[in-house]
């Protein structure tokens, strides 16, 4: 709780009233302390209307006329408690009320998975193109998480069947409670595997992953919000990259002939370029922000791994 003025707080619950007051509140508030936004926003004013809104179940396209709307006692008294949770405990946002969103989608989350917040919801939502031609078929979604972006993908080619996967028996847990969320069932499922090893004989027309590829050195400076996200989730040797090689070596046995492989490792991009300097890496543009996500084809990597 932030100790600096506890009356603002007190009398915050009974002088605030509408929607408004309690976002600027809190906007003001998380403003003055030390935390850091970068799970799923990265501005106090944001970050308070993502609280505020959960609490009260209403849309993020509010029409402007019920920002005045004015708020039950309960409803304040949960919007505040979160508000000074957030800035006490430093924990993200989602973790708090539970729930993010990607890709225009509401996804369960809890601290044994990722909060969503891959620049792979931009290519969703092209469906991947230019490098993808043909509507896949067979989908697999690596180190899955809370499963938001092979979900995502699933509603993006609502004709595929989608396998999402990861090494955490707990995120294939949330995975399988936000395929239900989702009403998916019929064609998205989860299993938990390191990489491929659950996965025997078993192809792709499209794998995508967002694996662990934090190096040691970004992870030990990162603010603390980052620390209450699973580690193995994060984190993969000194340079980041020991997922991604076994991957890159794996990837080509279970892609189909024009498959194609899309794979995020963020900073690690530079890192990754050093360590395969033969390699052909497509690093892809975002118009809205991100970095760090390569295409390779099947063709591609069977060349460099079974020459």
């Amino acid at each position: 709780m932030n100790q600096d003025n506890p009356q603002i707080w007190q009398e915050a619950v009974t002088d605030l009233e509408t929607l408004l007051d309690f976002i600027r509140f809190g906007a003001t508030q998380m403003s003055k302390s030390d935390i850091y936004f970068g799970h799923g926003t990265d501005n106090a004013w944001d970050e308070a209307v993502f609280l505020v809104l959960e609490v009260v179940n209403l849309p993020y396209d509010l029409l402007p006329q019920l920002y005045s709307s004015k708020l039950t006692t309960t409803e304040r008294q949960s919007i505040l408690e979160l508000f000074q949770r957030r800035i006490a405990e430093r924990k993200p946002a989602p973790y708090l009320v539970g729930r993010s969103w990607f890709s225009g989608m509401p996804f369960l989350v809890n601290d044994q998975v990722l909060v969503p917040r891959s620049p792979f919801a931009e290519l969703i939502s092209r469906r991947f193109r230019p490098w993808l031609q043909k509507s896949p078929e067979r989908i697999l979604d690596l180190c899955t998480g809370s499963g938001c972006i092979g979900i995502a993908t699933a509603v993006a080619f609502p004709e595929a069947e989608v396998l999402l996967s990861d090494i955490s028996a707990e995120a294939v847990d949330i995975a399988w409670q936000n395929i239900a969320y989702h009403d998916l069932e019929d064609r998205v499922s989860a299993i938990e595997s390191d990489l491929f090893t659950a996965l025997p004989g078993e192809q792709f027309d499209l794998i995508v992953c967002n694996p662990p590829y934090v190096d040691q050195e970004d992870f030990e400076s990162m603010p603390q919000e980052y620390h209450h996200e699973p580690q193995i989730a994060l984190t993969s040797g000194f340079d980041g990259l020991d997922f991604t090689r076994r991957l890159l070596k794996e990837a080509c046995n279970h892609l189909t002939d024009n498959g194609l492989l899309f794979c995020e490792v963020g900073n690690s991009c530079f890192a990754l370029d050093a360590a395969f300097p033969e390699f052909n890496f497509t690093w892809i543009e975002f118009e809205n922000g991100g970095h760090g996500i390569f295409v390779i084809t099947a063709e591609e990597l069977k060349s460099y791994f079974q020459a």
